[in-house]
């Protein structure tokens, strides 16, 4: 029988080709997974260590307490302030994060690039790179923080430190703790620790660090992995319909070897050996082609994004063992259904070859089971979008939407020829014959026909659910983004009004649309201590920015960061009245916090109670919409140095580039799973062509042409991959639909389910496309086939 293995191998090895590259594939995906994981955790954990190099102990997040006594004691606090920052010339920005440097020589854990580190309050060092993109040098003398906690610091150094830990701008330790909202990250010591507290050993500390970075990693890995085994569903099911093939045209093989003297359990061992052959190769090339794919992967990303946190890729043994013996136990699984289906025909019926197989569609039993495994999930689902817990009704989802897809493959036996046949029906208006030809070759075996479908089904309901699921998140996040930063660009004053110069330059700049001058007064706030200063502004008419800008009589519209200048909870301060105070006049007006960019508004008629000569406090500039918003502000930063600039059009631009970048990578990812499943329809209708040999003879000695028959197989694989389509569009977007109600209406209530038409088409147009290019060589090969050789077929 090793012999007939190996002519088997080679004689069928065509045959086998689309089970290959489904195994190689999935393999592959896995390997490059783990490829890119490393990558990111060696790029996170580089210079972990670093201020931790002279500590004999560390804890984790620790109390008030515990920071004070330990740093009383000559130990140090990692920590960090988000601070405004602003040169002499110009603003930096209203919230840069700002770290912590020693002025003790062992707790200087950044690495010096040029300069010294300071040696005593009122001087700072700064990132090499922060310094570069901000213009800052050594000697200049930079502000940070804002009223009376605000520090003058001068810079002395230009460091570089590990990403995980780095900051742009660093004080010294006793500046810093001044500020009310630090964030300590961790505690040091030189000494001994208190385990009460949760100290623990520097070495134990970064374990537990790293530990949580992995898991943090890992839930990237794990999702890419969910997509990995999709590919290996997918393949399952080519691999199975591979096989079918195979059988139908080795039933005289088959039978010829049982008449020759050998036994079931010999013939049944020597498939099975072809199958753990093909399993083997294929998974041995998919992890050959894993491992240049990953290092290939990694290194493009480090050549296009310098800043890319990758570090060097470092394959792990489980990770390969395990993705190996998955492709081969993928593969043998997959076999395994049709090779028993095979030994329990005798020698006599091997010999037909069109009886060989059931043909026979759906049970009343199977239906029945597939309506209530449907109707279940479906149920499962609606009651989850109830559910007031967030992150229970997500995967209260998850299951709805498992059970449901179960449901419907249960019933694709039943519901894919239907629904092949009715579309059948409409295309013979337009196609003619071969269309009904198709239709009723589709539904010859339901069974196949369904399963060849479902591994289309999988990839396209994936695919729209992800475009359906993502385009309601983008709606609703741009639009989120629009009510928090609905100016492109603003020049903002916070102590004296600009030039009136300013906004006919800012009109001169290429890429500005257009410039407004928003009228404002310089107020104060009364409160129960000293008056704080406040720039107010009110917003003028007219389209310069993304949506209306009306104030309400009576309110002012103010961002938590300057709320928290003069109340105590800024985020709990909507609705708390204050008093304005332009002069000797007064206004009082109610809170309205929410995250906007530059200053408090008011409404014009506020802005008059205040004052009877408004000054332009403000400049707000509408940009081109093919603007670089980055360049634009550059361009505008110079025109009044003194004014705070905020980018809107580029907070809006860098979170509309997280959504694109994370859109492709998924649908990247699952057209791995949409081609495994074409070439499933490939395979399907090589068995169509094989089996009914006899059929398509006879039908062109009754006249059908070639080109006729050529259409017929073209417009089969357009149905089924039309159909699977179809279905796959309306389960993702009713997927997508939960997911969304939970997970976005949870984070954003006002955001609306949205359907990318145009999207949801090009997939249902693309997978028709792809079934008319998968069924070129089974079509040749049918027509290649005379009438009269075709006759003589058994």
């Amino acid at each position: 029988m090793r012999t007939v293995l190996f002519a088997s191998l080679r004689t069928y090895a065509r045959r086998y080709a689309a089970a290959v590259v489904a195994v190689v594939a999935a393999v592959a995906l896995i390997v490059v997974t783990n490829a890119l994981t490393s990558a990111t955790k060696s790029g996170l954990f580089a210079g972990i260590d670093a201020p931790f190099q002279n500590a004999v102990g560390a804890v984790d997040l620790p109390s008030d307490e515990v920071t004070d006594k330990y740093v009383e004691k000559g130990g140090w606090a990692l920590a960090l302030s988000m601070q405004p920052v602003r040169t002499d010339e110009t603003m930096l920005g209203q919230d840069i994060m700002v770290g912590a440097v020693s002025t003790e020589k062992r707790w200087q854990w950044q690495d010096l690039e040029e300069g010294r580190f300071p040696t005593r309050a009122g001087e700072a060092v700064v990132d090499a790179n922060a310094a570069k993109t901000n213009k800052v040098a050594i000697g200049d003398t930079l502000k940070v923080g804002s009223g009376a906690t605000a520090v003058e610091t001068t810079v002395v150094g230009l460091v570089d430190a590990p990403s995980m830990w780095s900051s742009p701008i660093y004080v010294t330790g006793p500046e810093l703790q001044g500020w009310e909202d630090q964030y300590v990250q961790a505690v040091m010591t030189a000494g001994t620790g208190d385990k009460d507290d949760g100290w623990l050993s520097t070495d134990d500390y970064l374990t537990e660090l790293q530990t949580q970075l992995n898991k943090e990693v890992d839930v990237v890995a794990y999702m890419v992995l969910i997509f990995a085994f999709i590919a290996l569903f997918v393949s399952v099911l080519v691999i199975t319909n591979t096989f079918s093939i195979l059988f139908a045209q080795r039933m005289r093989d088959f039978a010829l070897l049982r008449a020759m003297g050998a036994t079931k359990r010999q013939v049944l061992r020597s498939v099975r050996r072809e199958a753990l052959a093909l399993g083997l190769l294929a998974s041995l090339l998919g992890l050959v082609g894993g491992v240049l794919l990953g290092w290939g992967i990694v290194a493009l990303v480090r050549q296009l994004a310098e800043t890319a946190p990758l570090g060097d890729v470092a394959y792990e043994w489980p990770w390969l063992v395990g993705a190996f013996v998955l492709g081969v136990l993928t593969t043998l699984v997959a076999s395994w259904l049709p090779t028993r289906r095979l030994m329990r025909l005798s020698p006599l019926a091997a010999l037909r070859p069109q009886e060989g197989f059931d043909v026979r569609g759906a049970g009343l039993f199977r239906i029945g089971l597939g309506l209530v495994v449907a109707l279940a999930g479906t149920a499962t689902i609606f009651v989850a979008v109830g559910w007031d817990d967030a992150q229970t009704g997500m995967l209260i989802v998850l299951l709805g939407c498992g059970v449901t897809f179960i449901g419907v493959m249960l019933l694709g036996p039943a519901l894919v020829p239907g629904l092949v046949r009715l579309a059948g029906s409409a295309l013979a208006v337009v196609a003619g014959s071969p269309a009904k030809l198709a239709a009723a070759n589709a539904g010859r075996n339901p069974k196949r026909t369904a399963a060849t479908a479902a591994s289309l089904l999988v990839g396209v309901t994936l695919t729209t659910g992800v475009l359906t699921g993502m385009a309601t998140i983008r709606g609703a996040t741009l639009d989120e983004m629009a009510e928090q930063h609905p100016i492109d660009i603003a020049l903002q004053s916070e102590s004296k009004p600009l030039a009136d110069s300013v906004v006919g330059d800012a009109k001169s700049v290429p890429g500005v649309a257009d410039a407004v001058a928003v009228p404002g007064a310089m107020a104060s706030v009364r409160t129960d201590g000293k008056p704080v200063p406040l720039p107010v502004v009110a917003p003028p008419g007219g389209d310069i920015a993304l949506q209306d800008m009306t104030v309400k009589p009576g309110t002012m519209v103010i961002s938590p960061v300057a709320a928290a200048a003069f109340v105590e909870d800024a985020f709990e301060a909507s609705g708390e009245k204050v008093t304005l105070v332009v002069g000797d006049r007064t206004a009082t007006v109610t809170l309205d916090v929410r995250e906007i960019d530059g200053a408090p508004q008011i409404s014009a008629a506020t802005l008059r109670t205040l004052t009877e000569d408004p000054q332009t406090y403000a400049v707000w500039v509408r940009a081109d919409a093919g603007a670089d918003p980055e360049d634009l502000a550059g361009a505008l930063g110079v025109i009044a140095p003194d004014a705070e600039l905020t980018n809107g059009k580029g907070q809006r631009a860098w979170v509309e580039l997280q959504l694109d970048v994370f859109t492709w990578a998924v649908i990247g990812l699952l057209a791995i799973s949409v081609l495994i499943a074409l070439a499933g329809i490939a395979n399907t209708l090589g068995l169509s062509v094989l089996e009914r040999g006899r059929e398509h003879a006879l039908l062109r000695a009754l006249g059908l042409t070639r080109r006729q028959l050529r259409r017929t197989l073209a417009a089969e694989a357009v149905l089924l991959s039309a159909v699977a389509a179809l279905v796959g569009t309306a389960l993702g977007v009713f997927f997508a639909w939960g997911g969304s109600e939970i997970l976005v209406g949870d984070m954003l209530p006002d955001a609306t389910f949205e359907l990318p038409v145009l999207q949801l088409v090009a997939v249902v147009v693309a997978a028709g496309l792809a079934g008319l290019v998968s069924c070129v060589a089974p079509s040749k090969r049918a027509t290649k086939v005379s009438p009269a050789e075709g006759l003589a077929l058994d």
